[in-house]
């Protein structure tokens, strides 16, 4: 199998990257910026393509590594020329093959998503972190088998998904990940505002953070949960409530609708692990706070 990859940023660069040095036969990048795809190409001793003929020549398989937006757009410019046995590639999460190559049968090439469980958050990773990863499949499964040994092969964890289920699954992805970004953000700005600099706020929460993450992985959320909701301390959660609703910053409604929101979520979970335990006054602190 011969890959090439149209889109040489952050996902393109390191999963070639790591094809390439898992034994994968990584043909080379085309890239809007030629820059990008000589840096990638050099990194992982490949080809730099500066047009589709060329690119689609020396591949089998085309990874396209471009934003969300411009896959679109790729896929219209491949559809000039002859495509008929390749594999066409994307990496969104939230877009099924159905919506990146639509009609993709009429032009003879077979279709898939392959979306990497995965921060990729600049060029330093080339091998950092992705080996036992899963990898999220959705597309035509004449070959899914074939991908699925491919990338168990390279030491991925391929998870096949039906396309139905694309958006609710990277909805998952978004709220383990991207959300709990907005959570820390919020959590830091709270402690500048009690005298931390943004430096040693984000030095205090780590540890905390990083001992409740091990917890998550380790034992589940639900068993993982500690703090005022899980024993049920009515007090300090009513005095979270009042300070919540009386910040009068810009931003403010923000971590009272947080606050809110996911104090219900933790509530219901905080049944689930003591069901024994009556957690009625919290339901009714949060139901006076309009939560419903």
């Amino acid at each position: 199998m011969r890959i090439g990859f149209i889109g040489a940023g952050k996902v393109g660069y390191a999963l070639g990257g790591y094809f390439a040095r898992h034994g994968v036969n990584v043909t080379g990048y085309m890239s809007q910026h030629i820059e990008s795809a000589e840096i990638a190409a050099f990194d992982t001793g490949t080809r730099v393509f500066t047009n589709y003929s060329d690119l689609l020549e020396a591949s089998d398989a085309i990874f396209v590594t471009v934003p969300d937006s411009a896959i679109r757009s790729v896929y219209e410019d491949l559809k000039e020329y002859d495509l008929t046995g390749r594999f066409l590639i994307h990496t969104s999460g939230a877009m099924t093959v159905e919506d990146a190559f639509p009609q993709i049968e009429a032009t003879g090439a077979i279709g898939y998503t392959v979306h990497p469980l995965f921060p990729f958050n600049g060029r330093d990773n080339l091998d950092n972190g992705l080996t036992g990863a899963f990898f999220c499949l959705q597309g035509d499964s004449s070959c899914m088998e074939m991908w699925t040994e491919l990338l168990s092969g390279v030491g991925f964890r391929p998870q096949v998904i039906p396309g139905d289920k694309k958006v609710r699954y990277h909805l998952a992805c978004a709220m383990a990940s991207n959300l709990y970004c907005g959570l820390v953000y919020e959590s830091q700005r709270l402690l500048m505002d009690c005298g931390f600099t943004e430096e040693s706020a984000m030095e205090a929460l780590a540890p905390l953070m990083e001992a409740n993450l091990q917890g998550i992985i380790k034992k589940g959320p639900l068993m993982a949960l500690t703090g005022p909701v899980e024993r049920c301390d009515a007090s300090t959660v009513s005095k979270h409530v009042d300070e919540v609703s009386g910040l009068h910053f810009p931003e403010d409604h923000q971590v009272k609708d947080l606050y809110q929101s996911v104090t219900r979520v933790l509530v219901e979970m905080a049944e689930k692990r003591h069901p024994d335990r009556d957690y009625q006054p919290l339901k009714e602190i949060m139901k006076d706070e309009g939560v419903r």
